[in-house]
């Protein structure tokens, strides 16, 4: 009889098989892509129904969002480790169901931006979650690759999510782009709450204790390798933002192209999705730092090129979406890799160290990316520099958490050592 590889562990109940799991944990991941993509092309609409004069001001829809989903995760991990992970998703699923039908009889902006505030804590439970239970099942290069696998499935909404939200809007007002939200919100709430089976062993549940989870969180930002990584995928996901907040007035101001909009969009996203299928296929065998930091110095160099386009004038909508698509492209290589290489060295307070990274990467992410989006000036050029700029900080954090080296090859963790 063999022995169990290091990189997985036996699940803690039944539950659905390897290609289930993968597809229910992208759509965890996608009600958030599905919250903030779908969006975009109704800002206008949203704007002008509730009487917001400033353009950039339009950006709160989105960062308001993202702010709530940031700030929510910090709380969501120790109530994970004490009482399951099952209970408290099903718990955020809720809140989110419920306040994204909040969103779309909203009154005024101000109580819509209250809304999607609560809305991002609802789905801040599924980011923490989804980590969670991945790390409960899995660890190493495996959990890398149902992470890249499931970030594949997942980003098959953002490449249609504006689409799905123009589609709305053809036939229906803007408040349905909520309602939508809110039925599939419903949907995935009962497919976990039937499949989904509890990951966390009981012998490994942890009480709310203040020293100790004040414990778990300093470990989770002082270990060198987590809080480098989790730093690194914070100016990574900066960028998304940044690009996030941008695209809608640089497709309808900048190149006053707005029919164009979901399509490039979508082939954008495009380049993250060949990406993660990539990564999936080959981070086994090659490893997660090679990939990574390669696609980082890649990411970089796609950042400094559309720089130099932007600068000196050559910026078409053509040039944009061929320069954006690679700079997804590496991103796609970047991403799941960060997380997982972040986790490594946490199994043993896994859902606590994913509330402090999604807390630092959402919060700190969010804000860099709406000052990003903040620039527009009525050009590309802030987005291009602001990639060029988070992509430099991400190296810096990288070779931290590597003590100056890149393209190692991947550091045991207290998982292997144990077997």
């Amino acid at each position: 009889m063999t022995s169990p590889t290091p990189d997985a562990a036996p699940p803690a109940a039944k539950g659905p098989g390897f290609p289930e799991f993968v597809c229910l944990i992208a759509m965890f991941m996608a009600l958030n892509a599905l919250a903030i993509d779908s969006m975009l092309p109704a800002l206008p609409n949203i704007g002008e129904a509730l009487g917001v004069v400033t353009e950039n001001s339009r950006q709160w829809v989105i960062t308001a969002y993202l702010l709530g989903f940031g700030g929510a995760q910090i709380v969501y991990g120790p109530l994970a480790d004490r009482y399951g992970r099952k209970p408290v998703l099903i718990a955020g699923l809720l809140i989110y169901v419920v306040f994204a039908v909040a969103c779309a009889f909203a009154p005024n902006f101000g109580l819509l931006i209250a809304a999607r505030v609560a809305t991002g804590i609802g789905a801040a439970a599924t980011r923490v979650l989804a980590v969670s239970i991945v790390r409960d099942r899995y660890s190493g290069r495996t959990m890398a690759r149902v992470m890249s696998l499931s970030f594949l499935v997942f980003l098959g909404v953002p490449i249609l999510a504006p689409t799905v939200g123009q589609l709305i809007l053809t036939v229906a007002p803007w408040p349905w782009v909520f309602g939508v939200l809110a039925v599939f919100g419903a949907v995935v709430l009962t497919w976990a709450a039937i499949r989904l089976p509890e990951t966390l062993h009981p012998e490994d549940r942890l009480p709310i204790n203040a020293r100790r989870i004040a414990g778990a969180f300093r470990e989770a930002v002082t270990n060198r390798v987590s809080i480098g990584y989790t730093l690194a995928m914070t100016c990574i996901t900066g960028a998304l933002f940044g690009f996030i907040n941008s695209s809608q007035q640089i497709f309808y101001d900048v190149f006053k192209a707005p029919e164009l909009f979901t399509t490039i969009f979508a082939a954008i996203a495009g380049g993250i999705a060949v990406a993660s299928l990539l990564n999936s296929r080959f981070v086994e065998k090659l490893g997660s730092r090679l990939i990574s930091h390669t696609a980082l110095l890649g990411f970089i160099a796609m950042g400094v090129i559309h720089s130099a386009v932007n600068l000196s004038g050559h910026e078409s909508i053509w040039t944009f979406a061929i320069l954006q698509a690679l700079t997804m492209f590496c991103f796609g290589f970047i991403a799941g890799n960060f997380g997982s290489m972040a986790m490594e060295p946490m199994g043993h307070i896994a859902g606590t160290a994913s509330s402090a990274q999604g807390f630092i990467s959402t919060i700190i992410g969010s804000l860099m990316g709406f000052a990003i989006g903040q620039s527009f000036n009525g050009s590309a050029t802030p987005m291009a520099l602001g990639f060029t700029v988070m992509g430099v900080l991400a190296l810096v954090f990288v070779l931290i958490a590597e003590r100056g080296h890149l393209f190692r090859a991947k550091h045991l963790t207290p998982v292997a050592r144990a077997s």
